[in-house]
């Protein structure tokens, strides 16, 4: 089956769909949607096969797509993707899903409903290092998880309309919650408004897991180094994905703090344990395109995406918790799921 497809917004993101669509979806990439004249200009200049139309409607009324990648503002997310599927249309959207989990929550519950694939950018569930970290986490190599970290830092891309954590920290979120295996039960966020003085350019987030997993995640727009890392430390063994590390993108260390029988006064002892590191071989894969893939696949044959749309909606909710902690100074806010998300 040749699936159809429509991409709305031509923007920052927009550029990589529309090349991993050019290649995937060949000449069924039948749309792009774009409100802005100089970036309509742009994208025919690069994608000359393909019809780039200012409004929607065009898109939505015509039955050869069947499908819709948003690539739009945060805020239009929930907004368009209920349209789409209104229309009958396969919907991905760029992360977050909404900017509420209700809204998100809604979004999935409808998708399931008309039986369209409803699909979130959650790039990173696709990165063979990460899938590498959750079937080591499974195989019980690592031991027991511990406790895990990300940082995800820059100088710029600033925005003016969400936070750091909104804008970037989808992605922290949503590899927490693969590799953990659950949503958390509690944020506790801290932030600081250095550049804008509407929005957080700089966050520091902790969120609380099931068994005592706690992650932290820092984020920022105004940091000296481009940094994407996460670490994971088990019982037994640690882990250290770094997205930008040219040599290893993971490295796994066996290393550790074993207790030892307590010493005559009843005092606990430790034995410091350092057997070495080594990398294992990975695929080269691109995130978006393997994420674009999946999504074309899971239209064809109607298989249930690995990042669905309720996937996205417990991203939001811990989302909006977080946003809930920094209106209460950092206290710890219960992430609440909406009574229709699905485990």
């Amino acid at each position: 089956m040749s699936v159809g497809v429509a991409q709305v917004g031509f923007g920052y993101w927009g550029p990589n769909h529309a090349r991993n669509l050019s290649t995937l979806a060949g000449r069924s990439f039948r749309y792009i949607v774009e409100t802005s004249e100089s970036r309509r200009a742009e994208a025919a200049r690069l994608h000359p096969y393909v019809r780039v139309v200012e409004h929607l409607d065009e898109a939505l009324d015509d039955p050869e797509v069947h499908a819709l990648v948003i690539a739009t503002p945060a805020a239009t997310h929930a907004p368009l993707a209920r349209r789409a599927l209104d229309a009958g249309k396969h919907v991905l959207v760029e992360k977050p899903l909404a900017l509420s989990a209700v809204d998100a929550a809604g979004l999935a519950e409808r998708a399931d409903k008309l039986g369209l694939v409803l699909m979130v950018g959650h790039t990173f569930e696709f990165v063979p290092a990460i899938r590498w970290m959750r079937e080591y986490l499974l195989s019980g190599e690592a031991g027991d998880l511990l406790y895990l970290h990300g940082q995800r830092l820059n100088l710029g891309r600033v925005q003016h309309d969400i936070n750091a954590f909104w804008s970037i920290g989808p992605h922290d979120v949503s590899i927490a919650n693969y590799l953990v295996g659950s949503t958390p039960e509690w944020v506790s966020a801290r932030g600081a408004r250095y550049l804008n003085d509407d929005v957080e350019d700089v966050m520091f987030v902790t969120a609380g897991y099931p068994g005592g997993v706690l992650a932290h995640m820092h984020v920022s727009w105004l940091d000296p180094s481009k940094t994407r890392r996460t670490t994971l430390v088990g019982s037994q063994r640690m882990l250290v994905y770094d997205d930008l590390d040219p040599d290893a993108s993971l490295r796994i260390y066996d290393k550790g703090v074993d207790r030892m029988e307590a010493d005559p006064f009843g005092a606990w002892r430790y034995r410091m344990r350092s057997n070495g590191m080594h990398a294992p071989a990975l695929p080269t894969v691109e995130p978006l395109n393997a994420l674009v893939s999946h999504f074309l696949d899971c239209v064809r044959t109607g298989e249930q995406p690995v990042v669905d749309g309720w996937n996205g909606a417990r991203v939001v909710a811990a989302l909006e918790a977080v946003d809930a902690s920094l209106r209460a100074d950092g206290a710890r806010v219960e992430v609440r799921l909406p009574w229709s998300m699905r485990d």
